[in-house]
């Protein structure tokens, strides 16, 4: 896969920098596991708990959907940059996203 390969980790051979959104983002969801592990501990309702949960996943799932977007938009940019086919690339970052959920 050209996106996995190329684009995922590296873009022109650099290591692509996560903005500081995205890892607060990340830093945010820690937050919502360490609450839900303490409500675990309270022996608190299943109902709130799940709930909590399916926060949690939401936000990772809508977090991966923004790596995934913001790393597709720089492939994108430096494959129409060197003339290369962007078909390739668009459609590993679509099985990616599939693969996620």
């Amino acid at each position: 896969m050209v996106f996995i390969s190329s684009c995922v980790q590296k873009v022109g051979g650099k290591k692509l920098e996560y903005n500081k959104q995205t890892k607060n983002r990340l830093k945010r969801i820690e937050g919502q596991v360490r609450g839900v592990l303490k409500m675990m501990e309270e022996r608190q309702e299943c109902e709130k708990i799940v709930i909590q949960l399916s926060a949690v996943a939401s936000a990772i799932h809508h977090t991966v959907g923004v790596i995934v977007s913001e790393n597709l938009k720089n492939c994108l940019m430096e494959q129409i940059t060197n003339g290369d086919n962007t078909e390739d690339l668009v459609k590993d970052a679509v099985k990616l996203l599939v693969k996620s959920r």
